[in-house]
């Protein structure tokens, strides 16, 4: 042992990461080993805990995730022990991790739950903004208050988000697909999405259930740039719902410009874009009207596209996906890395390394899936694969085995875009399902769509949009696989009760 190190700490179960899934995974193995200490490391002085859990059917669950401080989840469960340090490395064949406060933890187990940094499209410029955890929505927000423009790049869930909740800037979305929400839509939504954005906003918000994200009980050390480094857990749902994210000045609503089917090319800071002699053009006020204006406003940041446009702006939110957070933990260990940068898991949540598990963001699924599941890199699934892995853990503690938790039979999840209730299940973009599929749609403007992908006669996944109250029916359709052939396009038929029908 390394001269001056304190005696290493033994845990029979330790957990990396205080996000969803890893606190979910050292709740679980506190109440299976209540006699047991658990360790529970995170660079965060606040953890995750998901509250009001609610299983609205046998897959879909609705929860809310609480910011607390870590001495809240000590307080609940008297076992858990939470070490406030970041990883700094991970020696597997000795069954110890190395803390950067200079400490080191024995385990007989381990589970990895470190999850997932932002994708930046440009690494090290002040004037991009990543947006995945807290402490990065609240430098957002600050942002934001000094804005007149700001370009957000990407088509994911939090782009989706921040472009409906801006308000009384001008906002220039750029999207590398055809149509908006890609990761969730087809065009179809999309088109259905979109005419929200275009009308004006409802001055009476529906009332959120979901508690807003608080830093309050943060220590205070935590707030200075020695920790600006420190990756935080992920945000959950509705994670805009405790940030103002109006300009304050201005009382007008959407200024959005949506720029389709492009990428960014270059980014410039003000002085290089001087010496460049290009010129930016202003926010297009009239989509009817095309005629270019050059852009006489200094800008801090100039933004060039693929298709030659070029934008000056406040600030860029690169909102383009996440990378697992394996850094500390592959240095010296032979993990087996999927195509997407995580940890291979199998069907147990095991890695490929002995006693270390897996979960949430961090990992990769890589048993096969059941043919309405896919990994996506969701809060529903975290705390899924947090609770599993610990199943998992446990049972192998004591020699036991355990079956497939019966949430990846099929992919469900449910959140809320543009105010609307969002539910996706199974393959809802007929994902993997070649040509040899059909939809059937019903859309009632400004309040429903809806969408079911049928193969071969049978429901392999759908889109509910709006207070459709089918998400049980349609996720029993999908897993009884039964020949709806049949019925035709009078399964959406607005006149037939669908729900009674196959009670």
């Amino acid at each position: 042992m390394e001269a001056g190190h304190p005696p290493p700490t033994a845990g029979q179960f330790v957990v990396v990461g205080g996000g969803i899934a890893g606190v979910t995974c050292a709740e679980q193995l506190a109440i299976h080993f209540p006699s047991e200490d658990i360790l529970l490391i995170t660079a965060s002085p606040v953890i995750k805990a998901v509250t009001n859990f609610k299983q609205v059917s046998k897959v879909l669950e609705e929860f809310d995730v609480e910011e607390q401080p870590s001495t809240l989840l000590e307080n609940r469960f008297p076992n858990i022990k939470v070490i406030e340090s970041g990883v700094k490395q991970l020696k597997s064949e000795e069954h110890c991790v190395l803390t950067e406060d200079g400490n080191q933890h024995l385990y007989k187990k381990l589970c990895l739950c470190a999850g997932a940094k932002p994708k930046l499209i440009r690494e090290g410029n002040p004037y991009v903004l990543g947006i995945r955890d807290t402490d990065s929505a609240q430098e957002f927000q600050k942002q934001l208050t000094k804005a007149k423009r700001i370009m957000i790049i990407g088509n994911g869930g939090i782009a989706l988000e921040l472009v409906y909740e801006i308000e009384g800037c001008e906002v220039i979305w750029v999207i590398k697909d055809t149509a908006i929400g890609n990761t969730f839509f087809d065009a179809g939504a999309a088109e259905f999405l979109t005419s929200k954005l275009i009308a004006e906003k409802s001055e009476a918000k529906i009332a959120q259930k979901r508690t807003r994200y608080t830093t309050e009980g943060r220590k205070k050390e935590a707030q200075t740039k020695g920790n600006a480094g420190n990756i935080g857990s992920a945000l959950g749902p509705d994670w805009h719902e405790g940030l103002n994210l109006k300009e304050q000045r201005r009382y007008f609503s959407h200024k959005i410009h949506i720029e389709t089917m492009c990428e960014v090319k270059k980014i410039y800071l003000q002085e290089e874009f001087r010496i460049s002699k290009k010129k930016s053009l202003t926010f297009p006020r009239d989509h009817h009207n095309q005629s270019v204006t050059t852009d006489k406003e200094i800008w801090p940041v100039y933004v060039e596209l693929t298709n030659g446009k070029i934008y000056g702006c406040n600030f860029i939110v690169s909102a383009t996906g996440v990378t697992p957070n394996t850094g500390p933990f592959l240095c010296g260990n032979n993990f087996d890395v999927g195509e997407d940068g995580g940890l291979k898991v199998n069907d147990h949540m095991h890695t490929s390394l002995p006693d270390i598990y897996a979960a949430g963001d961090i990992c990769t699924a890589s048993w096969e899936p059941s043919p309405v599941w896919q990994q996506m890199r969701l809060w529903t699934q975290a705390r899924q694969m947090g609770w599993y892995a610990a199943k998992c853990m446990a049972a192998a503690s004591v020699g036991e085995s355990v079956d497939m938790d019966f949430s990846f039979e099929l992919f469900a999840h449910v959140t809320k875009f543009f105010n609307y209730k969002v539910v996706l299940l199974g393959k809802y973009n007929a994902q993997g399902l070649g040509s040899d599929h059909e939809l059937i749609l019903r859309c009632t403007k400004g309040q429903e769509y809806i969408k079911a992908v049928l193969q071969n006669g049978r429901m392999m996944g759908a889109v509910l949009i709006g207070e459709t109250d089918l998400e049980e029916t349609f996720e029993n359709l999908i897993l009884n696989q039964m020949n709806l052939s049949a019925y035709g396009e009078d399964l959406l038929d607005p006149n037939i009760d669908i729900e009674d029908y196959f009670d």
